[in-house]
């Protein structure tokens, strides 16, 4: 079944990595967790520090290229001075109540060239209190003004969670965003243009390809919604402090290392996916800066990682590939890109080590190529290496392929 995507969608697997900031009024009630039905009064959200430029700019140094911002989480407290809650930063100490989370974070995005994406919770506290066509004008008066008064918004991603069971006005929602923002990206709900992997732990599960005919979009959710056959690229989201969304002053020691962020890479990149890494501004309104450098040196490894591919040629015979090295040597990382212009073709293939094309060893099976598919393996040595394209529908493509020894 061939299947294409869209040139939206082409466009953002070319994005690859995202940061996701959980910031709000949760970030000031330490112990809070989702729909444990705590009060959280708007008086105590009080950034005095707060600057979406340091956040963005440790984006860029950490290698981001696009980055979402919780403007409203299941708590319902806004992070812009909405018309349509009085429970928001216009209610708040914070420069007086005239001050604008959302408007700082976008300005922020566009100054340093970052794609800017927006986070909504379609559910929050008690909504289901209200009547339905109610909360739907509610809804999409909010969405209105997130998509009416910032500019140009690439990304809007939508949570799922707390939303299981509930029927929303669809049609409506749906014709509002692409009505205001023509060409944005949606997460997960309602018409989307991108999937959620399906857990959160920035892993893509092997096997995972592009074209689907169900989906989940929360974690809460026991069975997928049947869909129609689509292409639909997807996206991990994960915590860099392993336990919490919002920040927390005692989960330092839980701070992902950059080992730990460079395997996570390998794991959703390197798995034809988008890495989306959380980090949470604390009180002051700044991302700590173990966490700033963290990130910042998972770059740096990955730079030096992939900066000196292997010379060697490659030679196209029937289904298969020859590298011929320039000189025997040592090898332990394949990278592949997908052309997917036309839909994913490749499905299975195998690496060899081979000194002559008939005598070959497989020291790799993988299935799927996608927009990036990164294979690590143990250290090999040999003057030629082989890649069979196992299984694959008819005018596949490669764009793409290097040998490198880390």
């Amino acid at each position: 079944m061939n299947i294409k995507p869209s040139a939206k969608q082409l466009n953002f697997l070319s994005w690859e990595v995202g940061v996701f900031f959980h910031f709000g009024i949760r970030t000031f009630y330490e112990g809070h967790r989702d729909w444990d039905g705590s009060d959280m009064p708007a008086d105590k959200f009080n950034p005095k520090q707060l600057d979406c430029e340091q956040w963005i700019k440790m984006a860029k140094a950490g290698g981001a290229n696009y980055a979402i911002l919780t403007t409203k989480h299941h708590d319902g407290f806004a992070n812009w001075p909405t018309k349509y809650s009085d429970y928001s930063v216009k209610n708040s100490p914070w420069k007086d109540g005239k001050g604008d989370v959302v408007k700082e974070f976008t300005d922020a995005c566009r100054k340093y060239g970052l794609k800017v994406g927006l986070y909504y919770s379609p559910a929050q506290k008690d909504y289901k209190l209200i009547d339905d066509k109610e909360y739907d004008d509610y809804f999409i008066n909010q969405i209105s003004e997130l998509l009416t008064n910032y500019g140009t918004i690439d990304y809007i991603w939508f949570d799922g969670c707390g939303s299981e069971g509930h029927e929303y006005d669809k049609d409506r929602i749906v014709n509002v965003i692409r009505t205001l923002q023509p060409g944005i990206m949606i997460f997960s709900m309602w018409d989307p243009d991108v999937r959620w992997v399906g857990n959160e732990e920035g892993i893509v599960p092997c096997g995972t390809g592009y074209v689907v005919n169900a989906e989940r979009h929360s974690v809460n959710e026991t069975e997928d919604t049947q869909i129609e056959p689509k292409f639909l690229p997807y996206e991990c989201d994960c915590k860099v402090r392993r336990e919490h969304w919002f920040y927390s002053e005692y989960d330092g020691h839980l701070l992902r290392s950059p080992e730990d962020l460079v395997a996570l890479y390998d794991y959703s990149v390197g798995r034809g996916g988008n890495l989306l890494l959380n980090f949470a501004p604390d009180r002051r309104g700044l991302i700590p800066a173990q966490d700033c450098a963290n990130f910042k040196k998972m770059k740096e490894m990955l730079d030096r990682r992939f900066a000196n591919p292997i010379k060697c040629t490659v030679e196209k015979k029937e289904n298969y590939y020859i590298f011929e090295l320039d000189e025997p040597g040592s090898v332990n990382t394949l990278l592949l890109e997908e052309d997917l212009s036309e839909g994913q073709k490749i499905k299975k293939f195998t690496f060899s080590n081979c000194f002559w094309e008939e005598d070959s060893v497989s020291i790799y099976k993988g299935e799927y190529v996608g927009h990036k598919h990164i294979a690590a393996f143990a250290q090999t040595y040999s003057k030629r290496f082989k890649l069979t394209i196992d299984e694959a529908e008819d005018g596949y493509k490669l764009n793409n392929m290097k040998l490198f020894m880390v």
